[in-house]
């Protein structure tokens, strides 16, 4: 079966399979014109894909790793050499991203495979110094068997490659369960899967029923999961139930800083991306601006006129500003925004709906100033495109409410003070500080958050040992009986008072 849009499907490498369910019509969220149709899977489907996984991971575990790591890489020049226009499209059509923004999204996804390739090859475990004169022992890793992917809508292809390639190089199958809003478009990019064994890698439509079923299923034994904190806490609650380890990311609020000795062109502008990349719909989006007194109204000032000469318009069109995701994504927003209004913020851009833009779920980006921890934008995700601007006294205090927050995935400041880089480095509760540059990730470094951010981490060797598990093992090469076994002889009795029973 040829994928298409308009017909409901499911994966199974390397085939498309069709689905026999209701089904749903997937709307662009900027026109609420039709995009295709999805449907959600069976009993019988899930069955038919964790089958197959279950005979494909029995093969592919026993693989060695440089024949795991080929793989690996064919996989990577597979997404280099594949022609993913249409899939950008369709992410564009069903969740509102600009178009640059999804085929860049598409195009930073082969290099993870290829570091996991060679991360997996070359480390397998460790010697340890021995404990006993004779006896070789050592670490080894193996996987766990077959993870779940439950997949975000705002990057739904470049965070699945960085849990499903590592996934893999440890030896497990991969079942990804896409995210409602992105189906059409991570079934799409299955494609690039088929130069792996038959079964190793599915994609499963559906809803919280469906990742209900994959996490509660004994033919599972790894989850990892992208959302919302509500919805990870329920994930992690039901791995717990299973003893079935789990990967968490869920979002945050996370803070910037402006200091006294910021650069303010560069802050401005790092801020304006920072703030409203996206739309705001990104896990790291800069939500919470903790501004120096001495340089607020001059960091304001340049913010709002970066800020307006964003545009808005259709992800196909030329634009930086899309849609956000649902109306009901567009109604957190707004809710959050009038709270602020009614507590005394000011809206210094944005704050309404576009003029001429009431097709769709569009929100102009927004900066709001005189923003207080009590207002309800402090202590929620907002996930749209909002900035709430305290301003402080000194950076001490920017650091002291930044650290205010049930979140702490990422953290930025922006200073030229060495010792203030150093220091917000240290303190700043969050799973990553940026300085100078926000949002940046790194196949090598570990990306995840601290507190109600989750759990666990994804991306550099942590990101791989969350899809292994170790094992001991000690090898006596020439047994011999040692000195500790049972029976203790009389001699230690006698030397210890003569007690045999203590």
């Amino acid at each position: 079966m040829t994928f298409s849009p308009d017909c409901p499907a499911f994966f199974v490498n390397p085939d498309y399979r069709p689905m026999s369910g209701a089904q749903r019509t997937v709307l662009d969220p900027a026109t609420l014109e039709p995009v295709g149709t999805v449907s959600t899977a069976s009993e019988a489907e899930i069955d038919a894909v964790l089958t197959a996984a279950t005979v494909a991971q029995a093969a592919w575990k026993k693989i060695d790793a440089k024949s795991r790591a080929k793989h690996l890489h064919d996989v990577a020049a597979a997404i280099e050499a594949a022609d993913l226009d249409g899939c950008a499209e369709l992410m564009v059509r069903e969740m509102g991203k600009p178009y640059p923004e999804a085929i860049g999204e598409i195009a930073n996804c082969a290099g993870v495979f290829r570091y996991y390739a060679e991360m997996a090859r070359d480390e397998a475990g460790k010697v340890a110094g021995t404990t006993q004169t004779g006896s070789f022992q050592y670490a080894r890793y193996e996987p766990y068997g077959v993870s779940v992917h439950l997949m975000p809508y705002n990057f739904p292809i470049l965070l699945m490659c960085w849990t499903v390639a590592a996934s893999l190089a440890a030896g497990n199958a991969a079942v990804i369960k896409p995210a409602e809003a992105t189906t059409l478009s991570t079934l799409d990019y299955m494609k690039v899967f088929r130069s792996l064994p038959p079964g190793l890698v599915s994609c499963l439509p559906g809803g919280v029923a469906t990742a209900q079923a994959l996490i509660a299923s004994d033919r599972t034994h790894a989850v990892a999961f992208t959302g919302s904190v509500a919805a990870g806490r329920a994930v992690a609650v039901a791995c717990a139930d299973r003893m079935k380890p789990c990967i968490i990311e869920a979002g945050g609020s996370d803070p910037m800083i402006v200091t006294a000795h910021a650069p303010l062109e560069v802050a401005a502008a790092g801020a304006v991306t920072a703030a409203f990349h996206l739309s705001g719909q990104v896990c790291t989006s800069a939500e919470r601006f903790f501004v120096v007194d001495a340089i607020h109204d001059r960091f304001v000032d340049l913010f709002a006129e970066k800020t307006r000469a964003l545009r808005i318009g259709h992800g196909l069109d030329v634009s930086e500003i899309g849609p956000l995701v649902s109306e009901a994504a567009r109604e957190r927003v707004m809710r959050l925004v009038d709270d602020a209004l009614d507590r005394g913020a000011t809206a210094v851009t944005g704050a309404r709906v576009p003029p001429g833009r009431n097709t769709g779920w569009f929100y102009e980006p927004t900066i709001l100033t005189g923003v207080t921890p009590n207002m309800a934008i402090c202590h929620e995700e907002c996930f749209g495109p909002v900035a709430a601007i305290c301003r402080v006294a000194d950076f001490d205090e920017a650091v002291r409410l930044a650290n205010d927050s049930p979140f702490g995935l990422g953290a930025s400041v922006f200073t030229t003070d060495l010792a203030e880089a150093m220091d917000a480095a240290e303190r700043l509760e969050a799973g990553m500080v940026w300085v100078n540059n926000p949002l940046i990730d790194n196949d090598a470094l570990p990306f995840g958050g601290w507190k109600m951010s989750g759990l666990g981490r994804e991306l550099g060797r942590q990101g791989l040992d969350a899809f292994r598990r170790s094992k001991m093992v000690v090898i006596d090469h020439k047994p011999v009986v040692q000195d500790w076994w049972y029976p203790y002889p009389d001699a230690w009795f006698r030397r210890h008072g003569g007690r045999k029973h203590v």
